[in-house]
């Protein structure tokens, strides 16, 4: 079991910059696969990027692909999401979560475990 918490969410000019990060304890938190996902108001969860630790391989929604940069940390047990150029559609809680099923990761959030509690990302135009 692991838990996770979110940070580096805030308010940001459209064009922007912010990295959340994600804090991952508890047992052998290396073995998770980690995704990040967004939900807007009035709108469902979607995913958008995950970090596999089987071999480190990303994946990104279209939405986010050439604007959004994940990464980990292992021996900070972290995870960012690096997010650039930022739009007002972008705005959104942003929440990490953890997937214990050893295989490339996936954006499909009910096949992860663990979640954070999110952490607000608002974008102005």
């Amino acid at each position: 079991q692991v838990q996770l918490v979110e940070s580096g969410g805030g308010l940001v000019q459209g064009g922007g910059s912010l990295r959340l990060a994600c804090s991952v304890s508890g047992r052998r938190p290396d073995r998770y696969d980690i995704g990040w996902f967004r939900q807007a108001p009035g709108k469902e969860r979607e995913g958008v990027s995950c970090i596999s630790t089987v071999d480190g391989r990303t994946y990104y929604a279209d939405s986010v692909k050439g604007r959004f940069t994940i990464s980990r940390d292992t021996a900070k047990n972290t995870v960012y999401l690096q997010m650039n150029s930022l739009k007002p559609e972008d705005k959104a809680v942003y929440y990490c979560a953890a997937d214990g099923y050893l295989r490339p990761c996936v954006l499909r959030d009910y096949e992860y475990d663990y979640w954070g509690q999110g952490t607000q990302v608002t974008v102005s135009s």
